[in-house]
């Protein structure tokens, strides 16, 4: 077996739902919580270097209603850097799609919520950023190896 291969077990339907239900209950957390539960990510890479956690909300580019997920973040001065990993699977996750069609998001990290507009990196931002993720949380590396595709960085700017 390829040490880069991406574990087939990770890609069963339950695994997707066991994923999909964490995801709903980590954003119910956090936003009851104000990120004091939720607010780091401890798994894998992130044991013993814990990771911060946002709450992004965006537009759904079909349904036109909100939708909101938690994802590990790097702060770049005013700006927040996320990444469109999705565990190393071989498409991009849907809310990168969504941010892709419309840029317009809220962000909260803790108790604050606020206005962003997201955008792609481009290749320039990504090279320069890229290590700054995988300091960050080393996982970042490992769904890359598992992956075809780049992995997109998004950055979010004020609004």
């Amino acid at each position: 077996m390829d040490p880069n291969a991406r574990p087939a077990q990770l890609d069963s339907p339950v695994v997707a739902q066991v994923i999909k239900l964490g995801s709903r209950l980590n954003t119910r957390l956090y936003r009851a919580t104000r990120g004091k539960l939720g607010g780091t990510w401890r798994v894998g890479a992130a044991l013993k270097k814990p990771t911060p956690v946002c709450l992004l909300t965006t537009v759904g580019r079909k349904s036109g209603q909100e939708r909101t997920v938690p994802l590990l973040y790097l702060r770049d001065g005013g700006s927040i850097i996320l990444v469109a990993s999705q565990g190393g699977l071989p498409k991009n996750p849907d809310w990168y799609y969504n941010v892709r069609d419309e840029p317009r998001v809220r962000i909260q990290t803790g108790g604050d919520e606020l206005p962003y507009r997201a955008r792609i990196a481009d290749d320039a931002e990504r090279a320069d950023l890229w290590p700054r993720l995988v300091e960050l949380y080393a996982d970042f590396d490992t769904y890359a190896a598992w992956t075809d595709r780049q992995i997109p960085v998004v950055i979010c700017e004020p609004a």
